[in-house]
């Protein structure tokens, strides 16, 4: 499938700035770009692998004609994650079932369960089960997994274990129709190959001041989860948690079996298994996204150029997470707004569900 040429103001042509764009300023303005209004939803409880209860959101539209079942990045929670409410309302608008919801340790369901983030290891299932639900609360087929950033790689292991460990499902009673009714995943900007990425965010000083933002948030994180739990999380530990790698390091490799994060981010990487998808995938990715090594690009394309069923859609622009389109741009898509990634989500999404009718 062909898609529109992404060109961002001129402003906004540097990778970090985008990033930064997208992380201190779109926050507050986001509202007033958009026409779409916020749908009504309903709180659920869900339930994933292992039993973990995971907070989220649906909101069912009349006649739905497929359902999406998405979340979000490294930290945050739903309710501060202005950028998947941007994929909510524009995917509701156009008839969709939207299921949104916090991951292992974020927001509410870190306040619901003391299970902590695994990358994809059973945030995968999570998907699949949050999917099983949703076919039970009336949202339909087909099913489509997306996020974005870490989130996005969390959408692809999805499709992975329902394609390569499906048993992990059997004892859900609609095991069967969620696996048929899975449509694929649309992914922006994902997190594919945590070694280099984050090996290379820390060789550069404007990566390591990023990383440092992210560190902040993912401590304070730590911090809520030890005042829901008090004594489940060692204060020491959190102080000796001066990076992601030492977060992962401190909290996650142990109870997940690992021996080293080197072992644990080579076992949740998506990278190696691009090429063996089978359900269609899209991947939008921008060359000059700060947070990812540069090196990856060629072995994404090769990976992506001998699978057809995955969509890699690579731009030069763009910065992580952001893709907002200048005035020209937008024209050239016909979009309504400036936020060319989700349209191309939507509109891949669009044409591979006529495609499957």
């Amino acid at each position: 499938m062909d898609f529109p040429t992404y060109q961002p103001p001129f402003w906004l042509s540097n990778g970090v700035v985008m990033t930064a764009y997208i992380a201190l300023r779109s926050r507050r303005t986001w509202e007033k770009t958009i026409r779409e209004s916020a749908p009504s939803q309903r709180e659920v409880e869900f339930v994933g692998a292992g039993g973990t209860p995971l907070y989220g959101r649906v909101a069912l539209p009349d006649n739905p004609k497929g359902t999406f079942v998405a979340t979000y990045g490294i930290v945050g929670s739903l309710d501060d994650q202005w950028y998947l409410e941007l994929l909510r309302r524009k995917a509701y608008r156009l008839g969709y079932a939207v299921v949104t919801f916090d991951w292992r340790a974020h927001g509410r369901t870190g306040l619901l369960s003391p299970a902590l983030t695994s990358d994809g290891l059973y945030e995968g299932e999570d998907f699949l089960r949050i999917a099983a639900k949703a076919l039970q609360l009336g949202c339909p087929a087909p099913i489509w997994f997306s996020g974005y950033s870490l989130g996005g790689q969390l959408a692809l292991w999805g499709v992975r274990i329902a394609e390569r460990e499906p048993e992990r499902l059997a004892d859900l009673p609609n095991a069967e129709a969620v696996l048929r009714g899975l449509g694929g995943a649309a992914t922006i900007c994902p997190s594919l190959d945590s070694t280099r990425s984050l090996t290379y965010l820390t060789s550069h000083p404007i990566g390591r001041y990023l990383e440092k933002s992210i560190v902040r948030q993912l401590k304070k994180l730590l911090h809520q989860l030890e005042a829901a739990r008090p004594g489940t999380i060692d204060p020491d530990a959190i102080a000796r948690a001066d990076s992601i790698w030492g977060f992962d390091r401190e909290f996650v490799i142990s109870p997940l079996g690992f021996e080293s994060v080197e072992a644990y981010y080579a076992a949740s990487s998506p990278l190696p298994w691009l090429e063996e998808l089978e359900h269609p995938t899209l991947i939008l990715y921008a060359a000059d996204d700060p947070l990812f090594d540069p090196t990856i690009l060629p072995d994404l394309q090769s990976a992506c150029a001998v699978n057809s069923a995955v969509d890699l859609w690579l731009t030069d622009r763009g910065g992580h997470v952001g893709y907002i389109a200048s005035d020209r741009a937008r024209r050239q898509a016909g979009d309504e707004d400036c936020w060319w990634a989700w349209n191309r989500v939507l509109e891949w999404t669009e044409a591979r569900g006529r495609t499957s009718q």
